[in-house]
């Protein structure tokens, strides 16, 4: 008899991705979790009034109690589906380790701590970023990023990021796509898949602060993209849909990029 893993698990389920993500699940069990209490209640309400099974928890994700309670909370819902992860900082937060550790150290909490509760069909679906791929492969500190509760790996990264914190999150975000592959095997153990996801520039109340702050940067990108125009949530969200659905059931330890091709073409310009 096959499972039915049923509940989907999104981070970051107050913001604009997470939202997204969150309106392409509308027959299945929804679990919503953000930082705050306030912000998952409203969003829970939202999506409630338009018809959803949806429920919340505030978590801090770079706590491991916080996500052992919701993980807990979770389970007592029922099965589990999948974990959709969209939480994270971007580097207009300018403190680096709280890049490193919000974007990538919790993403590990996440992902060894829902690795307990997968089974047969479940998947873990990260988001990193097009920027991850800006990167290049490189020893000295892949290691670090592949370890980041490892000690001295934070001081590792550190050392190649030139104090810029839109760098490290460059750095965090590859570090997202070695997660991945580190955990492919683990995960595929139990029959279960885990996946990256790398937007470009999304128009999220985020990725409009970036842009404020750098309005040039961002209308060169929109022009070097092919497509020729910034994403939306949705375009991200029908992805990570597509991802977590059994269409998918032979896509793991890999990167879908989101990116309107912009990619290849910002790898030109340095």
């Amino acid at each position: 008899m096959k499972t039915q893993n049923n509940s989907i698990v999104i981070t970051g389920g107050a913001g604009g991705i997470g939202q997204a993500c969150a309106r392409t699940f509308k027959n299945q069990p929804i679990i919503l979790t953000d930082y705050s209490q306030e912000k998952v209640d409203e969003s829970v309400q939202t999506l409630k009034n338009e018809g959803f099974n949806v429920s919340g928890i505030a978590c801090d994700i770079t706590n491991t109690s916080d996500i052992e309670k919701l993980v807990n909370y979770v389970s007592e819902k029922g099965s589990f589906k999948a974990l959709i992860h969209t939480a994270g900082v971007s580097g207009t937060v300018k403190d680096l380790k709280k890049v490193y550790t919000i974007d990538l150290v919790a993403t590990e909490l996440l992902i060894d701590a829902f690795h307990k509760i997968a089974g047969q069909g479940s998947v873990a679906v990260l988001l990193s970023s097009m920027m991850a791929h800006a990167v290049p492969p490189n020893e000295a500190y892949d290691e670090a990023l592949k370890n980041p509760q490892a000690e001295n790996s934070f001081e590792t990264v550190n050392q190649f990021v030139n104090c810029d914190s839109d760098i490290m999150y460059n750095f965090a975000k590859r570090g997202v796509h070695l997660l991945s592959h580190k955990n492919a095997d683990k995960w595929g153990e139990k029959a279960a898949r885990i996946v990256t996801v790398s937007p470009g520039v999304i128009e999220t109340p985020m990725a409009m602060k970036a842009a404020e702050e750098h309005p040039e940067r961002m209308a060169k990108i929109k022009q070097a993209t092919p497509l020729k125009r910034n994403g939306q949530p949705e375009d991200v969200a029908d992805v990570v849909n597509f991802l977590v659905s059994d269409a998918a059931r032979f896509i793991t330890g890999t990167d879908i990029l989101v990116d309107g091709g912009v990619i290849q073409n910002i790898k030109n310009m340095y």
